[in-house]
C-alpha cells in the first residue's frame, strides 16, 4: 500500500468513529495525528504501511518516540488507544488478519487524584467578578454556572439558548459522543444567569444576536482559550498562587457533592461519565476529606 492508501484509510476511519459514534472534534483530530505520525516512520524507516504493520513495528515506533524524546506514559497511551482502536476497526472490516497492538504492553499510569478546591476558596473566587460591570456579571454568571453543574469548559462555552430552562431550573447538555443529559442548576446560578441574561448579555449583543448564552464583547460565543484565561484572572485574585482550571471547578463540583452526602451513581450523571469507574476517582478525595476532618475533630484522632 502506498502513502495516498494509508492516508485514504485514515480519513475513512475518522469518518466512521464521527458517524458511528459521535466522537469530539479534538478526539478526532488526535486519532488523526497519532496515525499520520505512526504512517510517516513506517515510510521513512523503510517498513511498511499502516495495514501491514507488525507488533514489532508498533514497539519499535514506541522506542523511538522514547528516544527522541521523554514522552509521559500519557501520551504513549493515548496513542496505543489511537492505533488499537483503527487495528480494530481494520479487523471488523476484514483488511487485516491480526491486530499488531494485542500483545503491545500498555504504560503503566500513575494514579492521579483531582487537587482538592475547598468551599471557602470557590466561595471567593465567586466574589471576585464586578457584578455592577457588564463583563463582571457575565463572569460571575459562568462560574456560577460551571460550579454548579460541574460541566466540561467545552460544554459550558458551547450552551445555546435553547438549551437552558430557568423556569424548570435545568440545562440540556451535549457531552462526549453527543450523549444527552440533564443537569439542574441550582437557585443560584438561575439567580445570576437571569441578572446576566437581562442585562449584561444583551449590552454585550449591542444589537446583535448570538445563540450562544454566554457571549463576548464582540457579540460572539465565549471561546475555551478566553474562558481559561477568565479563570485564571480571578483566581489570582484569590491566591497569587493559585493555579486554577476550569476542570479544578468539576472536580469541586463533583467533590462537594460528595463530602455532602450524594450518592456516587448520582455524580456520575451529572458528570456525563458512561462508567462509574470514571467517577470513583472522586471517593479518593472524599475519604481524604473525611480523614482530615476526623484527625482534627475527633479527641482520639
Amino acid at each position: 500500500m502506498s502513502r495516498e492508501d494509508d492516508a485514504l484509510l485514515i480519513d475513512q476511519f475518522i469518518d466512521q468513529a464521527w458517524l458511528e459514534e459521535g466522537l469530539a472534534h479534538n478526539t478526532l483530530e488526535a486519532y488523526r495525528r497519532d496515525l499520520r505520525q505512526f504512517a510517516d516512520w513506517l515510510e521513512h524507516s523503510g517498513q511498511m504501511s499502516l495495514a501491514a504493520a507488525s507488533t514489532a513495528a508498533v514497539n519499535g515506533y514506541s522506542a523511538w518516540r522514547h528516544q527522541k524524546g521523554r514522552i509521559r506514559a500519557s501520551t504513549q497511551a493515548r496513542f496505543l488507544a489511537s492505533l488499537r482502536r483503527f487495528y480494530a476497526w481494520l479487523l471488523r472490516r476484514r483488511q487485516i488478519e491480526h491486530d499488531p497492538t494485542r500483545d503491545v504492553a500498555q504504560p503503566r499510569l500513575p494514579s492521579r487524584l483531582p487537587k482538592s478546591v475547598s468551599e471557602p476558596d470557590v466561595e471567593r473566587l465567586l466574589a471576585v467578578p464586578d457584578v455592577d460591570t457588564v463583563p463582571g456579571l457575565r463572569d460571575r454568571a459562568m462560574l456560577e454556572t460551571l460550579y454548579a453543574t460541574g460541566l466540561r469548559v467545552s460544554e459550558l462555552v458551547g450552551l445555546r439558548m435553547g438549551q437552558m430552562s430557568l423556569d424548570a431550573g435545568v440545562v440540556r447538555v451535549f457531552g462526549k459522543g453527543s450523549k444527552e443529559r440533564m443537569v439542574p442548576l441550582g437557585e443560584e446560578s438561575v439567580l445570576w444567569i437571569g441578572r446576566y441574561l437581562a442585562t449584561a448579555r444583551p449590552a454585550l449583543l449591542a444589537g446583535g444576536t448570538a445563540d450562544a448564552v454566554f457571549v463576548t464583547a464582540r457579540g460572539a460565543g465565549m471561546t475555551r482559550q478566553a474562558f481559561w484565561y477568565l479563570i485564571k484572572r480571578h483566581a489570582a485574585q484569590v491566591r497569587a498562587d493559585w493555579a486554577l482550571s476550569p476542570h479544578s471547578l468539576r472536580h469541586a463540583f463533583a467533590t462537594h457533592l460528595l463530602n455532602h452526602g450524594a450518592d456516587l451513581r448520582v455524580v456520575q450523571m451529572l458528570l456525563g461519565h458512561s462508567d462509574i469507574s470514571t467517577t470513583q476517582i472522586y471517593t479518593h478525595v472524599a475519604r481524604e476529606r473525611m480523614r482530615q476532618l476526623h484527625e482534627k475533630h475527633h479527641p482520639r484522632g
